[in-house]
């Protein structure tokens, strides 16, 4: 299997409602976020999925929650990790097109340590 990705970070706000502080009150994290595209074989071009296109995409998901407020954009009462990830899959997905064959891995790490991911094919 081959892959290729790419990661960035970036700072956003999130609370966990009904949580204690610092969980419970508006705070933030400088979240990294990692994307991976898996394959079995390579494309045409020899290349599991363009890497400017793929980091393109996340630039522009990871632009839209640059200092927000995950829950007005997300849309969720309480922005997990694995609720971040699977959102940010989605605008990565919804840029890449259908790709046969092809799997999307996120990951979105909140400390160097914890994370939530999604992962699912193109």
């Amino acid at each position: 299997m081959y892959e290729t990705g790419t990661a960035l970070q970036v700072r956003a706000f999130h609370v966990m409602p009904g949580m204690p502080p610092p969980e419970g009150e508006r705070h933030s994290h400088d979240y990294r976020l990692d994307v991976v595209v898996r394959r079995d074989d390579l494309d045409e071009r020899g290349m599991v999925v363009d890497l400017d296109l793929l980091e393109d995409a996340l630039r522009s998901a990871a632009a839209q929650v640059a200092d927000a407020d995950l829950e007005t954009v997300v849309l969720a009462e309480a922005v997990t990790v694995e609720i971040f990830a699977r959102w940010l899959h989605d605008r990565l997905a919804a840029a890449l097109g259908t790709l046969p064959g092809v799997t999307l891995a996120v990951r979105v790490w909140e400390s160097p340590v914890a994370f939530g991911g999604y992962t699912a094919s193109l």
